[in-house]
């Protein structure tokens, strides 16, 4: 994936989405070509010059610095991990996060995954992939010991499974947020070549994968609500939060649960009885990086 496309199409994205009346802009001109700030609205905003912010846009920039990509950030209101994400993608090769080696669940949450009996919750990695689960999860969200290894993957389920508009009654919802979050990986490993692949195949197979990734949107695991629908338990709303484990920033704990003596937890309790006869959970070891 070509880190300087990314850049350009990520900060053109940014500026499209941003209401000129919302950063006082509405005085620089009447006529609008274009949807959102214009580049020289966009530079004045940043205090550089229209020049040097066209070739940051374009990707040609070279030894961007630290102080330049901020200015940048709080002129087109970047979130933190927009932020994160922009500087990512505008870093020198030297500062690049480049693909690690095969990733392996570590013994500690291993264990953490074995003790969370009564809720549901797995492990991602890179590229979203599921490299282990608890009972609750497989039984909640996917089989995934009857999954061949390639398809332990949550932007795969929710974009190529049929079942995941049912499971999941704000699709929309959840089929944002995961491509928000491959984005984001994408900034951290733009030269991983099965992220591209896997981009690739979501982009060709999904339209709906398509229009959400060309919007750019970015998102880091952090902690929100879903709800599922169950065919047994029915609809329920669960808070998850994200574990990064504490050797491998790119390998994730998803923990979902429900507020004491809510209706969801009850449901929570249904779903613990459904896998009651847990399987361990089960390590994923990919061939690649």
């Amino acid at each position: 994936m070509d880190r300087a496309q990314q850049l350009s199409e990520f900060l053109k994205a940014r500026r499209a989405g941003l209401r000129p009346e919302e950063v006082g802009a509405s005085d620089f001109g009447t006529q609008r070509r274009v949807p959102g700030l214009r580049r020289e609205e966009l530079a004045l905003l940043a205090g550089v010059s229209v020049d040097y912010y066209t070739r940051l846009e374009q990707g040609r920039a070279r030894h961007v610095s630290t102080e330049v990509l901020d200015a940048v950030a709080r002129a087109l209101r970047l979130d933190d991990d927009e932020r994160a994400h922009l500087h990512n993608l505008a870093a020198p090769a030297t500062r690049r996060t480049r693909p690690a080696r095969p990733q392996r669940v570590g013994a500690e949450m291993r264990q953490a995954l074995h003790a969370l009996k009564t809720v549901p919750a797995y492990i991602i990695g890179r590229r979203l992939d599921v490299l282990a689960w608890n009972e609750p999860a497989r039984v909640l969200i996917a089989d995934f010991p009857a999954l061949p290894a390639v398809e332990r993957n949550m932007a795969r389920l929710v974009f190529l499974d049929s079942g995941a508009k049912d499971l999941y009654p704000d699709w929309e919802s959840k089929a944002r947020d995961t491509v928000a979050n491959l984005r984001f990986d994408a900034g951290r490993h733009s030269d991983d070549a099965q992220l591209a692949s896997l981009v690739g195949e979501l982009s060709l197979h999904s339209e709906d994968f398509r229009r959400l990734w060309a919007g750019h949107q970015v998102r880091g695991k952090i902690r929100g609500r879903k709800r599922f629908a169950h065919p047994l338990i029915g609809e329920l709303a669960l808070d998850y939060v994200a574990m990064r484990a504490p050797d491998d920033p790119d390998m994730t704990m998803m923990i979902y649960s429900a507020p004491e003596g809510s209706e969801a937890e009850t449901s929570l309790r249904l779903l613990a009885g459904l896998s009651e006869a847990s399987l361990p959970a089960v390590e994923v070891r990919p061939s690649g990086g």
